[in-house]
């Protein structure tokens, strides 16, 4: 098992995120977050990331979102989002991205995942469902859900 670390906000940080692919907009919004970041000093960082040696192989961006605009659980609560979750190619197949999630669901609170398209049947391997009470919205931003035992969603 790796070790995964919560990324710091620097210029490496930056340099290492430039080996992942870029992917559109997505890609140039955590490119901006992150720089925006290292020049605020922001030490806050909603980045996670596992490394070989001195690379980094996979990363995420995590964050905690509150459950009040349109609520998907009954009672709404706050709960977790994957924003992004890339293992860079060479690295693929070790498990890394397995780790990723796993450390997500051990914080024992729903998640949200926000995946690109090719990435759906790995998350659905991973639990995740698509969110039952808006498919049209949801399929819309390829949003899955995962929630611990004892969560209920809205009807």
């Amino acid at each position: 098992m790796s070790e995964i670390k919560h990324l710091a906000i620097n210029y490496k940080t930056a340099e290492d995120f430039k080996k992942f692919g870029e992917y559109g907009t997505q890609e140039l919004q955590m490119m901006e977050e992150l720089e925006g970041n290292v020049i605020d000093a922001d030490t806050d960082s909603p980045f996670y990331g596992i490394y070989v040696g001195e690379n980094l192989a996979a990363r995420m961006c995590l964050y905690r979102k509150q459950d009040d605009n349109h609520p998907i659980f009954d009672p709404p609560h706050d709960y977790l989002v994957i924003w992004k979750l890339e293992v860079l190619e060479k690295y693929r197949g070790r498990g890394f991205g397995s780790e990723l999630i796993n450390y997500v669901k051990e914080q024992n609170m729903p998640i949200k995942a926000v995946s690109r398209q090719n990435a759906r049947s790995f998350f659905e391997d991973h639990g995740f469902e698509t969110l039952k009470y808006d498919i049209e919205r949801d399929l819309a931003d390829n949003a899955l859900i995962w929630y611990p035992e004892g969560y209920s969603l809205k009807q």
